[in-house]
């Protein structure tokens, strides 16, 4: 559904993007994430067809971005990070102008702009004033404008910054049923663990190179070379860490009052073992569980905080 090869985008010296290659199959629901200035908005407007690269090729469902952009524009839906709305309207004329824009037209555009607001649960507010819309209401309204046209694959650049932690509860559970529904889509977001939650693919990029572009299991893999384990004893900590270092499994020990932290050589899957040796040596066990990686972590190891 999307696919680049060596795409470049440069601004005088600067390059925004280099060289990025990726594929998107249809369904895929692809988090974009990086540091700010590192080339996540500059990838999403190529694609749109709003940007020329400098070089490279994209195209999106099977279309080039040099020779069909209109066709690729009519099977998507472009989300900015920030977009403007018609303060004076009422949500459900702000819908109908759009969808008369795409060409949609009688009752059935009465059908779609009330069908695209309840997928956004916002039908409640649909007399209402764009204005009066809180900035996790606007950030609906404006998902439901891309989806007017039932695009085939969505472009979403940030949809949940600067929400509260409800309204960003609300848009990933909304990413979630479109994902469901079929649709390919692209976002971009800061917020790392929720997008681990919501992502069977994950790209991360830094000062415009793609460093990583894989499903989320793949990247925590590549990212958790060795396991740590926090294991927490009653008694003697020292004598239990002791008990542990004599094993072949435990590559390192750090000591934090009660309890441990157990660095396992690189390759070690299979660590039931080392409770059932604790319990045999006398100690009752507090704790005995493995350090989660998550996408936030990754993000950590894999990057700098460079921009472009």
């Amino acid at each position: 559904m999307i696919e680049t090869k060596d795409l470049t985008k440069i601004y005088g010296h600067i390059h925004a993007i280099h060289n990025l290659t990726l594929k998107l199959e249809q369904g895929d629901l692809y988090g974009f994430i990086g540091p700010n200035g590192s080339g996540k908005t500059t990838t999403m407007r190529i694609l749109a067809t709003l940007l020329q690269p400098t070089w490279g090729e994209a195209s999106v469902c099977g279309y080039s971005i040099y020779t069909h952009p209109k066709e690729i524009r009519r099977l998507i839906g472009y989300m900015p990070d920030s977009f403007g709305v018609y303060d004076d309207m009422k949500v459900i004329e702000y819908l109908e102008f759009f969808a008369s824009a795409y060409r949609i037209k009688g009752e059935h555009r009465r059908k779609v702009c009330n069908d695209v607001l309840d997928l956004v649960e916002l039908g409640y507010k649909r007399d209402a004033l764009v204005t009066s819309l809180s900035r996790g209401m606007t950030q609906r309204l404006g998902l439901a404008r891309v989806l007017l046209h039932d695009p085939q694959v969505l472009l979403l650049d940030e949809p949940a910054s600067g929400l509260d932690p409800r309204a960003r509860i609300e848009i990933r559970g909304l990413l979630k049923r479109l994902g469901q529904m079929g649709k390919t889509i692209m976002v971009s977001s800061h917020i790392l663990p929720e997008l681990a939650d919501i992502c069977n693919k994950v790209g991360i990029i830094e000062k415009g190179v793609l460093l990583l572009s894989a499903d989320v299991a793949e990247v925590m893999k590549q990212v958790r070379r060795r396991t740590l384990l926090h294991v927490g004893v009653v008694g003697n900590a020292e004598a239990a860490a002791k008990v542990l270092e004599q094993t072949e499994l435990v590559e390192k020990i750090e000591l934090h009052d009660s309890r441990l932290s157990v660095t396992l050589r690189e390759g070690v899957a299979d660590y039931s073992d080392l409770a059932t040796i604790l319990v045999k040596a006398g100690f009752k066990l507090t704790l005995f569980k493995e350090e989660e990686v998550n996408l936030e972590t990754a993000f950590m190891a894999l990057t700098k905080g460079i921009t472009a």
